[in-house]
């Protein structure tokens, strides 16, 4: 039970919707889980926005933690535009978690692009974060990063004509287990019914693009001042962000962990959802 009575929120569905405003941009975001001092804030992927967290891995987290979600400017409910660089992206996720929500301490949760704008943003302000989860992600510079967009695109496109959500395609193998894995994954991502986020827009999922093929063909970032207890983890056949740049992470980020998932892709989480949720949890328990 929470201070005021009532009870604390633990199901991601029921999450509430709320707003903020701050350095100027009105950012949608959503909380759950018991109030605390540090809370977990999640860094969402790609054309995300507050409807794609999977609500298995939210959910495990939240029992103990208090987890904040939010979408990025020009992205979902939240106003402005998307930035060019992800450098931007996380100066405006500094601004929401500093200015907007109040906090000088925060743990971290990454996904994807989510994972490299986490990077930008322990590097500039690495007093800001305690504990550091980077999932299907990789460094900025990290080889063949550039590549995304044309994978992005490719997949898009064989989703269309199968009439097939993306992400399938994109998150997780076509053999028998990741198609079966990728349908599940969509499906809990439609368990929430109430106070669903408004879709990307085009313009603003071109931009996003646009700025990973950026991260991946500029100067790597010194990550070696990332001292944090850090969790890598992802597939071992990710297309979008190349497994081996998982390992490249590991090597870089001192003292870091390292899972690889058997015969899964970039949504090697989700696949793996009933080992990593409960794995997770435990790195991020208070």
């Amino acid at each position: 039970m929470s201070t005021t009575g009532e009870p604390v929120i633990t199901s991601y569905a029921k999450a509430p919707a709320k707003t903020l405003r701050a350095g100027g941009i009105t950012f949608a975001y959503r909380e759950l889980g018991p109030k605390e001092e540090i809370p977990v804030v999640f860094f969402v992927h790609l054309a995300a926005t507050l409807d794609n967290w999977d609500p298995r891995i939210v959910d495990a987290i939240a029992k103990t933690r208090r987890v904040i979600t939010f979408d990025q400017q020009g992205v979902g409910a939240s106003s402005g535009n998307v930035p060019g660089t992800l450098e931007e992206a996380a100066d405006d996720a500094y601004t929401f978690i500093t200015q907007g929500l109040g906090y000088d301490k925060i743990d971290i949760f990454s996904f994807s692009m989510g994972g490299m704008i986490a990077q930008d943003v322990v590097v500039k302000h690495p007093e800001l974060v305690r504990k550091l989860v980077l999932t299907g992600t990789g460094p900025r510079g990290g080889k063949d990063m550039d590549k995304v967009v044309g994978v992005t695109y490719w997949d898009i496109f064989r989703s269309v004509i199968t009439r097939s959500d993306p992400k399938e395609f994109l998150f997780f193998n076509r053999d028998t287990v990741g198609k079966q894995a990728g349908k599940a994954f969509v499906e809990r991502l439609k368990e929430r019914t109430i106070d669903r986020d408004q879709p990307i827009k085009n313009k603003a999922f071109s931009t996003q693009l646009k700025a990973i093929q950026r991260f991946g063909r500029s100067t790597p970032s010194d990550l070696s001042i990332i001292t944090q207890p850090t969790l890598i983890a992802n597939g071992d056949n990710d297309r979008m962000v190349p497994s081996v740049l998982s390992e490249d992470l590991h090597q870089r980020i001192t003292g870091s962990e390292l899972i690889i998932y058997p015969n899964s892709g970039h949504g090697g989480i989700f696949q793996y959802w009933e080992k990593f949720a409960p794995i997770a949890a435990n790195f991020l328990a208070p």
